[in-house]
């Protein structure tokens, strides 16, 4: 069945998400892949499948915010998506992480709407450590700098205590911050898959 936002549907058989933020970055995953299939844009939501190394990938952008990425997951899921991983920005919380610097995150900090709307504060966001893991030794095999630990994901950059906010987290160890990685990773729970992210 044809998914409303996504307009995606089980014929594409694929198991495996790549997961941007915006819609030019899918266009950028799919240059490394080949057999191309673009698939087109409804929404946030551009995709494009191709392959990579033997396996079949989606390479689809999920906007800004953890509603539109929750949308994603429960629709990646009904159409039989088993593992999607999240990459996109993320702003640094720790004074030592230089431009450029990989975050994977191994838990995230839920303080946005959507990833409490589908479990309790106390439920914790984390990815699959299978999923993590692979991030891991694949960043560091290839000699890219990596940094691991738990990320915050919110709702707004704007917020008149912004700042004071930041600090907070910041104090906590928490290394940098997005808004999606919290809903990705309850929702991927909930619906049993397997999620990771990799912030930049």
């Amino acid at each position: 069945m044809k998914q409303p936002h996504i307009q995606l549907d089980e014929s594409l058989n694929v198991r495996y998400a790549i997961l941007p933020g915006d819609p030019k970055r899918a266009e950028r995953i799919a240059s490394h892949m080949s057999e191309v299939e673009d698939l087109g844009m409804n929404r946030e939501y551009r995709s494009l499948v191709g392959a990579y190394r033997g396996a079949r990938i989606l390479a689809m952008s999920t906007g800004m915010g953890g509603v539109s990425t929750g949308i994603a997951v429960e629709e990646l899921h009904n159409i039989g998506v088993t593992h999607a991983i999240r990459i996109g920005s993320a702003g640094a919380y720790q004074s030592d992480i230089p431009i450029g610097q990989l975050l994977i995150a191994c838990g995230a900090v839920k303080d946005d709407g959507a990833s409490n709307t589908y479990a309790p504060t106390a439920f914790p966001a984390v990815p699959s450590t299978e999923l993590m893991n692979g991030c891991i030794r694949a960043a560091r095999t290839q000699g890219f700098s990596c940094r691991v630990g738990v990320v915050r994901s919110h709702d707004s950059f704007y917020t008149d205590g912004e700042m004071g906010i930041c600090r907070k987290w910041s104090r906590y160890g928490v290394i940098g911050a997005d808004l999606e990685t919290a809903a990705l990773f309850t929702v991927g729970a909930v619906r049993g898959m397997k999620t990771a992210s990799i912030l930049n």
